[in-house]
C-alpha cells in the first residue's frame, strides 16, 4: 500500500516541480518587468481573487467533497453510473460557475472595493492612489473568467485522480505559467500598462488548461454531456459535504486575502513583496505537502468505504512521516537562505537589494510556517474522507478569527511582515486543533515509533541549518556577485544542505522501512 502510494506520490510531486519551475520562471520574468512597483501591487490583487475563489470552491472545497463521494461510485463497478454522477455534477458546477463568473465581470469595482479597502477610500476621497482602484478593477473583469476554466479543470483533474492518472491534473498548470511568461515577454511589454498584458496570460491559461485535460477525460471514457442536477442524489452529497467545506479546507487561503485587505492600506509594495515570499513557500509546498496530500486523499476514503481503521491509520501515519522528513529541511533551508534566494531568483531589472530584504522579512516569517502548513493538507483530508466537513469548520472559525486579531496587532507594530507573522501563528493554531480532533476521536495518533522519527528528523535539520549557515557568504558578499557566481554558491549551499541532512539521517537511525506503511 505504502509503495503505491509513495509511486503515486513521486509522480505528483515531478509534475508539480516541473509546474512550480515554471512558475517560478514567470515570477522571475514579472519581477524583471515591474518589480515590487504599483503597478505589481495591482496586478497581484486583481490575479489573487479569482485564485483564491479557485482555491476555495474549485481545487478546495470541491474536491475534498467530491472526490469521497465519487470513490463510492467508483466502488460499485457501474461505469454507466459513474458517468451519469459526472454528467449531473458537471452541469451543476458549470451553471453555478457561470452565474458566479458573470457576476463577478459585473461586479468587479464592487469585489475591489471590499478586498482593496485602502485603495477605495483613496479614489473616494480623489487621493493620489486613486488609479490603483480603477486599474484593479480593470485588471479583475479580465482575470475573474479563469475562475470558470480552472473549476472545470479541477473538476476533470479529481476524475483523473481518482483513476490514478495523477500525472495529467499535476502538470497542467504548467500551461498557465507558459501562458503568463508569453503574455510577459510579447504582450505586456507592447502595451502602455503591461500589468494589463499579464492578465491577458492569466485568461489564456486557463483556457489552454481547460482544453489540455479533454482529451484525457475522452481516454478514460467520462468525458460527457453536462446536466443540470441539484437534486440528484450525489450532487446533494456533494452540496451537504461543500458548504461547510468551503470554509474548514481555505482558512489558509483566506487568512492570506485578508493580508492582503490590510496590505492596501500599507506602504506601496507591500502586496508585492508578500506575494513574492508566498511564491517561494508554494514551490515546496506543492512539490510535498500538495503532492502527498492529492494522492492520499483518494486512498483514505478508500479505506473508510472499506471500514479498514487500521489501514486508514496507516496511511495516515504515512502522510505525517512523508511530510516531516521532506518538510522540516524545505523550512530550515528556506529560512537560512531567504535573502540569497530572492537575490538570485529576483534580483534584476526592477527588484532591487531594498526588494529583495523587504521580501526576505515576510518569506523568513511564511517559511516558519510550511511545516504546519503541509500538516494541515495530511490532517484535514482524514476529516473529509469520513465525511466529516463541521469538524474543520469550527477549528476554521477559530484560526481565521486568531488571524484576524493577530494582523491588526502584527500589523500595528511589524507593518506588513507582521501579517505573514500572523498568518503563520495560525497555522499552528490550526494543525494543533486538527491534530487534537483526530486523536480525540480515535482516527489517528501519532505513536512512540512516530515520535523518535520526528526527533531524529529535526536534530538532522537543525544540524543541516547550522552547516549551511556557517557556509554562507555575508550579505555584502552577496550582493557584490555576479549572478552566474551568486547562482553557483546558492547551489552549491543547497547540495551541501542535502548531503548533511541525508548522511545525519542515516547516523541518527533513519532507515527507509520506517516510511512504510503495513497494510
Amino acid at each position: 500500500m505504502s509503495k503505491q502510494l509513495l509511486c503515486s506520490g513521486m509522480i505528483v510531486s515531478t509534475m508539480t516541480m516541473v509546474s512550480r519551475t515554471m512558475g517560478l520562471v514567470r515570477d522571475v520574468v514579472i519581477a524583471n518587468l515591474m518589480g515590487s512597483s504599483a503597478a505589481t501591487d495591482i496586478f497581484f490583487f486583481a490575479n489573487k481573487i479569482p485564485n483564491f475563489l479557485r482555491r476555495l470552491f474549485a481545487e478546495g472545497a470541491f474536491s475534498q467533497a467530491f472526490v469521497p463521494v465519487l470513490a463510492e461510485y467508483q466502488a460499485n463497478e457501474d461505469k454507466t453510473q459513474v458517468r451519469e454522477f459526472i454528467a449531473y455534477v458537471s452541469g451543476t458546477l458549470g451553471i453555478l460557475v457561470t452565474i458566479v463568473t458573470l457576476l463577478g465581470v459585473i461586479a468587479s469595482p464592487v469585489i475591489t472595493a471590499l478586498f482593496g479597502a485602502g485603495w477605495f477610500l483613496d479614489w473616494v476621497n480623489d487621493g493620489p492612489s486613486a488609479y490603483k482602484f480603477e486599474l484593479a478593477s480593470l485588471i479583475l473583469k479580465i482575470t475573474f473568467p479563469y475562475l470558470w476554466f480552472i473549476s472545470f479543470v479541477a473538476l476533470s483533474g479529481s476524475i483523473l485522480n481518482i483513476m490514478g492518472r495523477f500525472a495529467v491534473s499535476a502538470f497542467t498548470p504548467v500551461f498557465l505559467n507558459i501562458a503568463m511568461i508569453a503574455a510577459a515577454i510579447w504582450i505586456a511589454p507592447t502595451l502602455q500598462q503591461p500589468e494589463i498584458g499579464l492578465s491577458i496570460g492569466v485568461f489564456l491559461g486557463g483556457l489552454i488548461q481547460f482544453i489540455f485535460q479533454l482529451p484525457f477525460l475522452y481516454r478514460e471514457g467520462m468525458l460527457v454531456r453536462p446536466k443540470w442536477g441539484w437534486s440528484h442524489l450525489g450532487v446533494v452529497k456533494i452540496r451537504t459535504l461543500m458548504i461547510p467545506t468551503l470554509f474548514g479546507v481555505s482558512v489558509n487561503q483566506i487568512n492570506l486575502l485578508f493580508d492582503t485587505f490590510i496590505a492596501s492600506f500599507l506602504v506601496t509594495g507591500s502586496i508585492s513583496w508578500l506575494y513574492y515570499a508566498d511564491r517561494l513557500l508554494e514551490f515546496p509546498l506543492g512539490i510535498f505537502g500538495i503532492a502527498i496530500a492529492t494522492v492520499i486523499l483518494p486512498s483514505l476514503s478508500k479505506k473508510y468505504i472499506k471500514q479498514s481503521s487500521t489501514q486508514f491509520s496507516n496511511t495516515m501515519d504515512w502522510g505525517i512521516r512523508m511530510v516531516l522528513l521532506l518538510g522540516l529541511p524545505a523550512m530550515v533551508g528556506m529560512i537560512v537562505l531567504a535573502k540569497p534566494i530572492l537575490m538570485v531568483l529576483f534580483m534584476r531589472g526592477e527588484f532591487g537589494v531594498a526588494d529583495v530584504h523587504a521580501a526576505s522579512l515576510p518569506l523568513i516569517a511564511y517559511a516558519s510556517s510550511l511545516l504546519n502548513i503541509m500538516l494541515i493538507k495530511v490532517l484535514a483530508p482524514a476529516y473529509y474522507a469520513r465525511k466529516d466537513t463541521k469538524t474543520p469548520v469550527r477549528y476554521g472559525i477559530v484560526t481565521m478569527i486568531s488571524n484576524i486579531v493577530l494582523n491588526f496587532i502584527f500589523a500595528h507594530f511589524y507593518d506588513y511582515v507582521g501579517l505573514a507573522m500572523a498568518t503563520a501563528i495560525s497555522a499552528l493554531i490550526n494543525v494543533s486543533l486538527l491534530y487534537h480532533g483526530l486523536h480525540k476521536l480515535g482516527v489517528y495518533r501519532v505513536n512512540r515509533e512516530t515520535l523518535l522519527f520526528t526527533l531524529r528528523l529535526m536534530l538532522s535539520a537543525a544540524f543541516m541549518g547550522s552547516i549551511i549557515y556557517e557556509l554562507m557568504p555575508t550579505n555584502a558578499d552577496w550582493i557584490a556577485m555576479a549572478l552566474s557566481t551568486r547562482s553557483y554558491i546558492l547551489v552549491d549551499l543547497i547540495t551541501a544542505g542535502a548531503i548533511t541532512y541525508i548522511v545525519s539521517l542515516f547516523i541518527s537511525g533513519v532507515r527507509p522501512h520506517q516510511l512504510r506503511a503495513e497494510s
